[in-house]
């Protein structure tokens, strides 16, 4: 199925006790933050709990808003609409609806239940006149105060009434069949059921420990779901609840949520369990913030492989065996995987080496050349390296040829298809990508697949070309001009660098003249902007000779010998090594015998067989 736009940016979710105001106030902290946010999941304290009369048993299934907490729903969901989020609410519906519930004597007279004697509607997942009533009379009237989907927390066992049907299963379907009525979205989050359950929208793999071995779990977890054809999974990104308190593995786990189907952000109802960034010391902070943002910014490559998965069933999150099947040493890196078309995610999931400052992770790269999108990085493929990396970032290596584009607009609601596109490129190849678009309503229609807007984006490589093509199909969902930045990831050009508009029926090519354009950056990472009618395209020309790839694997060396936690009389002898000019593979031979820790000797030899500037590539 194809997901809501929204539904690929950040959610917030936290088991706490929040009110309509203390909400509110959390999600304007987050805009004033510049921290985007596009789905607002409210957890079961949404409802009556601690207020339900001793007599009807616990608070945990409710289906009426707490009035001390929530006294006017409506509005505060059109507050939520407002700052351009979406809300779910939490459901634990075992218990079945009670006597002091809002809407218990429609539920009630509507089961053939007597509502004079206080008599419990019992929960019957097998019952179709129940099912029917629990959707028209509990969920339909809290969707009209503005709730757009359902969190469906089954926990209670899985027998029903009907021998072999799981009510989590039934939920799921049901919900699902109900919030694509009148041409819905069929948007839901829930537990596992089992298989078949990729059939449904967001999965929910239950409540994640706070612990190392706990996120090292999740990135082969959630790659072998693809094995069933799950493309959309959810996890507790930073932990919900036991554990300690680890402010890398806090890091850590949001930059892999931030390259993981679903980025929800999740906690234990408890006060020292926390997730919002500047509850953490300033560089664990900066990298959150820069986590989060860009997960926002990557909504339009998202929401493009969310298409792909809805008409081709390929998930976003692939393991490296599926593009790889006759490696053998694809199935060696069960935690390294595809992240769409373009992009290879291997994210670090143990303690950072307390002499290098670094935490690493193997990976086994395939066949090409490959792209760091943080460190600018380039590695050679068909084989396997350790690589190393500063709680900043977590290793994102976007193919030769690859072309990543991002949300520049800085608009923080992620339903509208900005104005203003970031173009990564990898330009040590060739390469193309085509940019979909569609709708930005709440309720996408059932053809939303056919109504999309298509906008080819290409490399050519010999050419020293980048071509924006012309905006096909559903043109009217998308920004009549826009503004491109296009930013490379290669050594600076030679010459000018030019742009024209594609020539068409309507435009020709000297609506925008060819003339040069302001290049900003530096080598490694350098860009240019331009503004592009969406209707006809236009051509920009790097220069007049193919762009050069690579680094300078001795200064980020220097950095590296800089900050590790050693001795200094090592870090001289190392330093004398990397300066004689010998080849990379005489100075790994040479380091191999000197007197370095592991990890900082680990860490200079990914560096030294990285791609240089010198290559002739």
């Amino acid at each position: 199925m194809l997901l809501p736009r929204w539904a690929l940016g950040n959610w917030w979710s936290r088991y706490h006790r929040y009110s309509s105001e203390s909400y509110l106030a959390l999600m304007d902290r987050f805009r004033a933050e510049r921290l985007p946010f596009s789905v607002a999941v409210i957890d079961m304290d949404w409802h009556r709990v601690d207020s339900v009369p001793p007599e009807h048993g616990n608070g945990w299934t409710g289906y009426s808003w707490e009035p001390t907490l929530f006294p006017d729903p409506a509005a505060f969901l059109a507050e939520l609409h407002r700052r351009g989020m979406r809300t779910t609410l939490n459901l634990h519906p075992a218990t079945g609806v009670r006597a002091f519930e809002d809407r218990y004597p429609e539920m009630a007279r509507a089961v053939g239940v007597d509502s004079s004697t206080g008599e419990a509607v019992p929960f019957n997942a097998s019952d179709r006149v129940f099912l029917e009533a629990y959707f028209r009379e509990l969920h339909h009237p809290l969707e009209r105060q503005g709730v757009d989907f359902w969190w469906i927390d089954w926990q209670q066992g899985r027998t029903s009434n009907q021998a072999g049907v799981d009510p989590l299963w039934v939920l799921n379907h049901f919900h699902h069949l109900d919030a694509a009525r009148d041409g819905g979205s069929g948007m839901t989050f829930s537990r596992y059921a089992g298989p078949g359950s990729h059939r449904y929208a967001v999965g929910f793999s239950g409540d994640a420990v706070i612990s190392w071995a706990s996120l090292a779990f999740q990135p082969e977890f959630t790659a072998t779901a693809a094995n069933i054809g799950y493309c959309w999974w959810s996890h507790d990104i930073g932990g919900h609840t036991t554990g300690i308190r680890d402010d890398e593995l806090a890091t850590r786990w949001v930059q892999f949520g931030v390259f993981s189907p679903i980025m929800r952000l999740h906690s234990a109802n408890n006060p020292f369990i926390r997730k919002e960034p500047w509850a953490f010391p300033p560089a664990h902070r900066a990298a959150m913030d820069d986590a989060l943002r860009l997960r926002h910014r990557m909504v339009p490559y998202l929401h493009t492989m969310n298409h792909r998965a809805a008409e081709q069933g390929i998930p976003l999150v692939r393991p490296i065996y599926h593009a790889e099947p006759r490696r053998r040493e694809a199935y060696t890196v069960p935690n390294e995987y595809e992240f769409g078309s373009e992009l290879i995610l291997a994210p670090i999931t143990e303690p950072a080496s307390t002499v290098s400052l670094r935490g690493r992770v193997r990976a086994w790269l395939p066949a090409g050349l490959w792209t760091d999108i943080f460190t600018g990085t380039v590695y050679r493929g068909n084989r396997a390296v350790e690589l190393h990396r500063t709680i900043a970032s977590i290793p994102a290596l976007l193919r030769a040829g690859g072309i990543l584009p991002l949300d520049a607009s800085g608009e923080l609601d992620a339903t509208i298809n900005p104005a203003e596109l970031d173009v990564l490129v990898a330009p040590a190849a060739s390469g193309h990508f085509v940019l979909v678009e569609d709708r930005t309503d709440d309720q996408p229609p059932a053809t939303a697949l056919g109504d999309v807007a298509r906008t080819p984006l290409s490399w050519d490589r010999e050419c020293s070309e980048f071509r924006i093509g012309a905006v096909a199909g559903a043109t009217d969902v998308v920004p009549q001009q826009r503004t491109w930045t296009i930013t490379m990831l290669a050594a600076l050009p030679y010459g000018a660098v030019t742009v024209e508009a594609e020539p068409t029926d309507a435009v020709t090519s000297t609506a925008i003249a060819p003339e040069p354009l302001a290049v900003t950056g530096e080598a490694g990472r350098w860009s240019i902007t331009v503004q592009v009618r969406s209707d006809a395209g236009a051509v920009v020309r790097f220069g007049t000779a193919p762009l050069r790839v690579g680094g300078d694997p001795i200064e980020k060396a220097r950095v590296l010998l800089e900050t590790a936690q050693m001795g200094n009389p090592e870090k001289l002898a190392a330093w004398e090594i990397l300066s004689t000019g010998r080849s990379p593979l005489e100075q790994l031979t040479e380091l191999g015998a000197a007197d370095l820790p592991e990890p900082v000797r680990s860490a200079l030899a990914e560096l030294l067989g990285a791609v240089s500037l010198d290559d002739a590539v």
